[in-house]
């Protein structure tokens, strides 16, 4: 794998990034991996626990989900660069414990730039966006994911926008639901697949 030394600098920059709050609270940065020259950019919500432990997006059981996933569709995650829309982890403390939550608008702003420069040195033809807040970020703030996902969304920038299911939406319904978790995996599979095709 060739490397990209030009996103290579955009990383080492990002580790020291204090433009929101966020970085107050962060173990550490969480910065894309993968294949930076990859047809098919993957970006989620943001950096959960052992995301921020780690340094590495989606890992976790959620990532396990993922990555389960994408050797059924026949791709390695090494073969693919996977991010997220803000790149340390948004959390909210309850009752003296510490979760995630959703990243809030200023968070998603403030990291703008280097999502965009990412994105832009990547140079994905597919951008698979992982939930309804990476969606709404680059797709259409309207977005609706229950009846937009696995649509495909050319953009003026060239490049084609699909969203699907989180694998931790996924994770969940495993316990919760079983009919309902083996839909939604389907649904997952089959926009990973789209994905692949608008890629070719």
């Amino acid at each position: 794998m060739l490397p990209n030394l030009e996103l290579d600098a955009v990383r080492e920059e990002a580790l020291y990034c204090q433009r929101c709050d966020l970085w107050q609270t962060r173990t550490q940065v969480v910065v894309g991996e993968g294949d930076p020259h990859s047809s098919i950019l993957l970006i989620g919500e943001g950096p959960g626990e052992n995301e921020d432990l780690t340094g590495r997006p989606f890992v976790g059981r959620a990532g396990a989900v993922l990555d389960k996933a994408l050797e059924e569709v026949g791709l390695e995650r090494e073969s693919v660069y996977i991010t997220n829309v803000v790149r340390c982890r948004p959390t909210l403390v309850q009752g003296g414990r510490i979760s995630n939550r959703a990243p809030k608008a200023g968070e998603i702003r403030a990291c703008e730039p280097w999502r965009w420069l990412e994105l832009n040195l990547v140079n994905p033809k597919v951008v698979v966006c992982v939930g309804a807040p990476a969606a709404k970020s680059l797709i259409d703030p309207k977005f609706k994911l229950t009846e937009q996902r696995g649509q495909l969304f050319p953009k003026e920038d060239g490049r084609t926008y699909i969203a699907t299911l989180h694998p931790a939406y996924v994770l969940r319904l495993m316990s919760a639901d079983r009919a309902a978790y083996n839909t939604a995996r389907g649904h997952f599979i089959a926009d990973l697949r789209s994905a692949i095709t608008a890629a070719r």
